[in-house]
């Protein structure tokens, strides 16, 4: 006679039903901080519906995908949850900003070994933050129990925009001529870039993440989310035409800026032109990092790239100044000669 087995269920797998559904009732009152009217149907249901605004002729979608990468390890580190979703969003919109794109809706995936509602719903506030600095709505996502995946108490996250502009209004970069000014707009940090050199300087150095770092701790400074460009941006494109855009993330300043140029021209940064941020001081010598390695790596206090032409460069800065950004004129585009890089810093 066989033994008697208790049936299996999804609970024996160590999946919260329960907690999943618990955390859908948290986000919602997050989620309709961030509605637009153009959302038919977000959270909860099995898609999410949202209608293209009115008013464009030849409207073009424009997406993007992103996560936080390991800038999440201190976050689990610290126990701090409520900003790094304000990370998340910025990678994304940033990044379909610099095409022109309007930043339309947003939808997150977040996946764990066992789900902390408590958690969980710290990071969607941080989501549902940044999804208002950036204008767009938080319309769905997937939560993701999967055990044996993730140690304990750890995550994943990813994020996914999507983004309206003209298509007449598309930013290519195509008119970039030499002559163009270069306006940079500073970070808040190191953004989510450059964290796994980071964390090698950490220990290397053996700092202690508590300690006072410029009236904050260490670790508050390294955790400061990601600067969100979308408004200030969106009203710069109104006023002014903007020749290219340059969200300056992996790959640091002279990997990013060429994305954008056309080939038979250079981008000439001038590294006086802005002060070098604390933090990224602290990182260089800490580490020893050498300064070709800190422009590829890192954003060194300049989080995107502006490139108009020269007579719009004061303008451009006075709308930016306007709209509470901190803007400096970094340098500027010249004749590119066979060979040579499209980005250098001197």
């Amino acid at each position: 006679m066989k033994p008697t087995r208790e049936p299996l269920s999804y609970r024996h797998a160590g999946v919260d039903i329960d907690a999943g559904d618990a955390l859908v009732e948290a986000i919602k009152p997050f989620a309709k901080r961030t509605l637009r009217p153009e959302v038919l149907a977000g959270i909860g249901g099995f898609g999410a519906s949202f209608q293209i605004p009115k008013g464009y002729r030849e409207p073009v979608l424009v997406s993007g995908t992103d996560g936080v990468g390991t800038k999440l390890k201190l976050a689990f580190q610290l126990g701090k949850h409520d900003s790094i979703g304000i990370d998340l969003v910025a990678m994304s919109v940033n990044d379909i900003l610099v095409q022109g794109a309007e930043p339309l809706f947003f939808l997150d995936y977040f996946a764990c070994g066992k789900l902390d509602v408590g958690v969980a719903s710290e990071v969607v506030s941080g989501i549902a933050r940044g999804c208002e600095q950036a204008g767009c709505a938080l319309i769905g996502g997937e939560t993701a129990e999967m055990p044996g995946m993730y140690p304990e108490g750890e995550y994943d996250l990813a994020g996914f925009a999507v983004g309206v502009v003209e298509k007449d209004n598309i930013i290519n970069g195509r008119k970039i001529a030499p002559g163009d000014a270069l306006i940079g707009l500073a970070s808040s940090g190191a953004h989510s870039n450059g964290y796994s050199l980071i964390r090698r300087v950490l220990e290397r150095s053996g700092a202690d993440l508590k300690a006072d770092f410029e009236g904050h701790t260490l670790g508050q400074a390294l955790l400061e989310p990601t600067r969100i460009y979308v408004k200030p941006l969106l009203a710069l494109m109104k006023a002014i035409e903007v020749k290219g855009l340059a969200h300056i993330t992996g790959g640091g300043l002279v990997e990013n800026v060429p994305r954008v140029l056309p080939g038979e021209v250079k981008a000439v940064l001038e590294r006086s032109a802005w002060p070098q941020p604390p933090l990224f001081r602290w990182l260089q010598r800490e580490g020893d990092i050498a300064d070709a390695e800190m422009h590829r790596v890192f954003n060194c206090g300049i989080g995107m790239v502006v490139i108009v032409a020269p007579e719009f460069a004061e303008p451009a800065m006075r709308v930016l100044s306007a709209a509470g950004e901190t803007v400096y004129r970094i340098g500027k585009v010249q004749p590119r000669e066979s060979g040579e890089a499209q980005t250098v810093v001197v």
